[in-house]
């Protein structure tokens, strides 16, 4: 194997010249602009930028549940369509989107049920995701007997129990207060180093971004451009007291600074 092919087997992302737009009644929509990014095997990619610039649309893309007007991208050396059809991915949505009328062991079943597993293989995998996000002993339980991060965390044991090397979050952690949020990036982080998945992370937040990611992509206002990408060289293991650290708020302050080069910063929350 040549240097340049071990370099393409690392790349689970590949987005070249991607751009667009939406056409709607009264005037087209230009939501993604000459996208380039190469996500490599193992990383933790943050997208972070105003609202409206595309973060989640770039995500939906990745995921085939949006079609590129212009541009090239795959996801495990094949299209979007193939890697979904694979099931190369699991995506977290910004809210649980948990069924209300099934308990937590049969919403992390749903998908294997519809990948036809057996009984016994379904049971392994719940049982194995649900103690992996800290939830075991919750099985019985409904969505509504949970608390909001309990739902979340739910919700990331589906996306893993069919086993994707990709995983695809739309601030899965948005919605929840600041205590809960930190937990969540803990343990998130915790997760990630057990299982070495490739992330792809939609966040408002510079500290979220910070404090998860090996790389920071900073994006314009609409159409959604990439101003930056910043290179985390924290160390692999962190806690919240990095947040602290000369070396954290120089790195923020760097994802700052690209936010208010492309005009983006007045619109971050």
């Amino acid at each position: 194997m040549t240097a340049e092919s071990e370099q393409k087997s690392d790349q689970v992302i590949s987005i070249e010249n991607l751009s667009l737009t939406f056409q709607t009644s009264d005037a087209p929509v230009h939501a993604l602009a000459d996208i380039d990014l190469q996500v490599e095997q193992g990383a933790f990619v943050s997208l972070i930028g105003p609202s409206g610039c595309g973060k989640t649309t770039l995500l939906r893309v990745i995921a085939d549940l949006e079609t590129p007007t212009s541009g090239a991208i795959s996801v495990n050396g094949v299209t979007p369509h193939e890697a979904r059809l694979q099931r190369a991915y699991g995506y977290v949505f910004q809210a649980a989107s948990l069924y209300p009328w099934r308990n937590i062991a049969k919403n992390v079943a749903l998908p294997l049920e519809i990948m036809s597993l057996p009984k016994a293989e379904r049971e392994r995998r719940i049982k194995a995701n649900l103690e992996l996000v800290d939830l075991a002993g919750f099985e019985k339980k409904y969505p509504w007997q949970l608390s909001g991060g309990m739902q979340q965390r739910a919700s990331i044991a589906r996306a893993l129990a069919v086993e994707p090397a990709l995983l695809l979050m739309d601030e899965p952690f948005g919605a929840l207060d600041e205590i809960v949020r930190d937990h969540l990036n803990e343990q998130l982080l915790q997760l990630w180093a057990k299982t070495s998945k490739t992330v792809v992370f939609v966040t408002h937040s510079i500290p979220e971004a910070v404090f998860l990611s090996t790389h920071i992509v900073v994006m314009s206002p609409r159409p959604g451009r990439i101003h930056e990408i910043i290179v985390n060289d924290l160390p692999a293991e962190r806690t919240l007291d990095v947040r602290e650290t000369p070396e954290f708020l120089q790195i923020a302050n760097r994802v700052r600074a690209g936010l208010r080069a492309s005009h983006s910063y007045d619109d971050i929350t």
